[in-house]
């Protein structure tokens, strides 16, 4: 059974810092790029922002412009855990954050997990 299960949200002031973690198992991660989204309240699904990626065979990143310098992305590949560090968040990164995995060899096959809650205050 494939899992990818989120966690270390929280409520954090602005100017503060958060790490989540997303623990993924059930298919091989060397063989998905994992990413972070959000998804901002009052905004649909579909409507779900990129945030940082990182690709699992090389640990090419790649970093949406407006986390850069804020959020880094990382992974551990022995525990099939991706990072995102979070630094000097502001009130408009207050989303739902929700880890996701791409298939980067053979068929493509796309998973998410149930999401993490990150509210920042100012």
């Amino acid at each position: 059974e494939v899992q990818l299960v989120e966690s270390g949200g929280g409520l954090v002031q602005a100017g503060g810092s958060l790490r989540l973690s997303c623990v993924v198992s059930g298919f091989t991660f060397d063989d998905y790029a994992i990413g972070w989204f959000r998804q901002a309240p009052g905004k649909e699904r579909k409507e779900r922002e990129g945030v940082s990626c990182i690709r699992s065979s090389d640990g090419k990143t790649y970093g949406a412009d407006s986390v850069k310098g804020r959020f880094t992305i990382s992974s551990d590949n022995a525990k099939s855990t991706v990072y995102l560090q979070m630094d000097n968040l502001k009130p408009e990164d207050t989303a739902v954050y929700y880890c996701k995995a791409i298939q980067t060899t053979g068929p493509l096959r796309i998973y998410w997990g149930q999401g993490t809650q990150v509210t920042v205050s100012s």
